[in-house]
C-alpha cells in the first residue's frame, strides 16, 4: 500500500534525525533535511560550528556515513553541512546553549543564564521569546521557571507554524533539567497586522500629468503673444509707410508750382523789353546819319 510506504519513510526519517542529533551533541546542531537523489540519499545538516562536525581530515563525517549505512540500510548516503546564518534565532541551538551553560556553571546561575539568552535573542530581531526550565532548581524540590520577553502566540495556526519550539536536557548532580525554548522569528506574518496599501504611483502620475498640462499651457501662452507682437509691428510698419506717402506728395506740389511760375515771368519779360529799346533804336539813327 502507498500509505504504508509513506509512513515507513517518515518513521525512518525521524529515526535518522534523532540518531544524528544524539551523535552531534554540544556541536551547535540545529536540524536535518533528507533528500532523495538518483545517486543516493542526501543528508543536509545545519549547524553553528560545522568545523567540529567535520573533524580532522573528515574523520567524523566518514564515521557517521558508515553508521548510517549499517543502521538504516542506506545505499549511498552523502552528508552536506550548512552553517546557520543567525544563531540566536534558532531555538534548538539556543536550548543546547542553555543546557551546556547549566552543566558548566551549575544551578546557582540559572537566572543569569536565562536573562542573558533573552536579551541576545531579542537583540537578534525576534518578536518574542519564552524559556521554560523545569527540575530541581535551585532547591531539592522540583519547580518550573519561566523567562518571557516580547510578543508570542500561544494558540492558533501561527503557534504551530510561525513559532519555533525546541527541547533540550541538562544533566546535573541533583537530577535532570528539562529546557523548552520558543522563539517567534521576525519574518512571521500575524493576522492582526493589517497593512493598507496606498497608491502613490498613480497619484504621482496624475500630478505629473497636471504639471505637463500646465507647462504646455504656459508654453502656448508664451508663444501666442510673440506672434501677435510680430503682426502688430508689421502692421505698424505698413501704416507708417502709408502715412509717409501722402505727406510727400503735397510737399512736392507746394514747392514746385508756386516757385517756378513767378520766376519765369519776372526774368523774361523785363529783359526783352529793355534790350530791344536800347539796342535797335540807336543803330537805326546811326545808319540814317551816315547816308
Amino acid at each position: 500500500m502507498i500509505e504504508r510506504a509513506i509512513v515507513e519513510d517518515n518513521v525512518k526519517e525521524f529515526q535518522i534525525q534523532e540518531y544524528v542529533a544524539n551523535q552531534l551533541r554540544n556541536v551547535g546542531h540545529s536540524h536535518i533535511k533528507l533528500q532523495k537523489t538518483p545517486l543516493g540519499e542526501k543528508i543536509i545538516i545545519y549547524a553553528s560550528r560545522p568545523g567540529l562536525i567535520v573533524g580532522r581530515k573528515g574523520q567524523n563525517i566518514k564515521k557517521l556515513t558508515e553508521e548510517l549505512k549499517n543502521n538504516f540500510k542506506l545505499e549511498n548516503p552523502q552528508i552536506e553541512i550548512n552553517e546557520v546564518e543567525n544563531i540566536n534565532l534558532d531555538s534548538q541551538i539556543v536550548a543546547e546553549r542553555i543546557a551546556s551553560s547549566l552543566e558548566k556553571f551549575g544551578i546557582q546561575r540559572f537566572k543569569g543564564v536565562g536573562h542573558r539568552v533573552l536579551t541576545d535573542v531579542m537583540n537578534a530581531g525576534a518578536l518574542g521569546v519564552e524559556i521554560l526550565m523545569s527540575g530541581k532548581i535551585p532547591s531539592s524540590r522540583a519547580k518550573r521557571w519561566r523567562f518571557y520577553l516580547g510578543y508570542l502566540k500561544k494558540c492558533g495556526d501561527i503557534a504551530l507554524t510561525g513559532v519555533n519550539t525546541s527541547y533540550s536536557v541538562a544533566g546535573i548532580k541533583t537530577g535532570v533539567i528539562g529546557i523548552q525554548v520558543r522563539i517567534m522569528p521576525p519574518q512571521t506574518k500575524l493576522p492582526d497586522d493589517i497593512t493598507i496599501l496606498d497608491e502613490p504611483i498613480e497619484v504621482v502620475e496624475e500630478v505629473d500629468e497636471k504639471k505637463e498640462k500646465e507647462e504646455k499651457k504656459v508654453k502656448e501662452k508664451k508663444s501666442k503673444p510673440t506672434k501677435k507682437t510680430v503682426s502688430k509691428t508689421e502692421k505698424s510698419k505698413k501704416t507708417t509707410k502709408k502715412d509717409e506717402q501722402p505727406t510727400e506728395k503735397p510737399v512736392e506740389v507746394v514747392e514746385e508750382k508756386p516757385t517756378e511760375k513767378p520766376v519765369e515771368v519776372v526774368e523774361e519779360k523785363p529783359a526783352e523789353t529793355v534790350e530791344e529799346n536800347t539796342e535797335e533804336k540807336p543803330v537805326e539813327e546811326v545808319k540814317e546819319a551816315a547816308e
